[in-house]
């Protein structure tokens, strides 16, 4: 059997060069090794939050940045969560085969929780793991490329389909984490990088904006740069920026600065980020919002077509 790949985001505003090299590089990679299914995951905003937000905007600067960065529709399936009815159809018969205790002990649930800006909880956070199995399952994905924080919720999907197997019959793979050595880039501000925290570039930011997060960057006040990560951090974090985008070692890149200071390195990177981002910026300039919307439409009838079969198979082995 062929490896299926599920991966996806939740449209809360656009991606940025964290989202690159953490995960959309790799999937360019991998649309040409095996079948890939591209998940935006828009019911997945209500999980931890009161209001949703421009869902509908989100959602199409969302696909404009898959297409630009070289995601191609014609190899992948890019759909809407909210499109795909069938899908959301397994989470019933899914959540039968969990226990209320082992929901609850979820880690990243607990931590989620504690991070969640709702004023109180909704039930959805709890079932999240296996809306995630859902969405994994539907399409018989074997592949996930998961960050270590999201391993646990992989686990359920594992969970899920070993008992609905055992119970019923052989219906659907065992799902595995795929785990790459993808960079960690830090926000601007030396913190986690987050769309939310302002700290971001994001991949459709213009050649201005990205000049103007990098001046407000921290650095610290030793002139000589060096790549020293664990004792200057906010200054490795640029000089690892742009050996990303340059891809060079940020070590030669910080010898080269020498003793130019700060404002050399934001020199340096700013001009790195641009030159890197040219490219993407054009292809998304020469795309519009009605190749979006027929794109996705394409994208949701054959993600549809998938999940129908799939929630037919289900239905047969468990007897209805």
């Amino acid at each position: 059997m062929n490896d299926v790949v599920l991966t996806g985001d939740r449209p809360t505003g656009p991606l940025h060069l964290g989202h690159y090299f953490g995960s959309l590089a790799n999937r360019v990679l991998l649309q040409d090794l095996h079948p890939m299914y591209v998940l935006i995951a828009d019911y997945q905003v209500i999980t931890d939050r009161d209001l949703p937000g421009e869902i509908r905007r989100h959602t199409t600067e969302l696909l404009l940045d898959y297409l630009a960065v070289g995601i191609d529709p014609a190899k992948a399936t890019i759909f809407q969560h909210s499109a795909i009815p069938e899908l959301n159809q397994l989470l019933l018969p899914f959540l039968s085969l969990v226990s209320v205790s082992e929901l609850g002990r979820n880690p990243t649930v607990k931590d989620e929780i504690a991070h969640s800006t709702q004023s109180a909880v909704s039930g959805l956070m709890f079932t999240y793991p296996v809306h995630q199995a859902a969405d994994i399952l539907f399409c018989k994905g074997t592949l996930v490329p998961v960050g270590r924080d999201q391993l646990p919720h992989l686990e359920v999907a594992r969970l899920v389909a070993r008992r609905f197997n055992e119970r019923y019959g052989q219906v659907f793979p065992l799902p595995e984490a795929m785990m790459g050595a993808q960079p960690l880039l830090k926000g601007l501000d030396g913190g986690k990088m987050s769309k939310s925290r302002g700290n971001a570039i994001a991949l459709s930011a213009t050649e201005d904006e990205t000049a103007a997060l990098i001046r407000k960057a921290r650095t610290d006040a030793e002139r000589l740069i060096t790549f020293e990560e664990e004792r200057r951090p906010e200054v490795a974090n640029l000089l690892t920026l742009a050996g990303l985008c340059l891809g060079r070692a940020p070590v030669e890149l910080a010898e080269e600065i020498g003793d130019g200071g700060a404002v050399t390195l934001k020199r340096v990177v700013t001009e790195a980020v641009n030159e890197f981002l040219r490219p993407i910026r054009k292809r998304r300039a020469e795309l519009t919002e009605g190749d979006a919307r027929r794109i996705l439409a394409e994208g949701n009838e054959r993600a549809r077509e998938r999940a129908v079969r799939t929630l037919e198979e289900v239905r047969v082995a468990m007897g209805f």
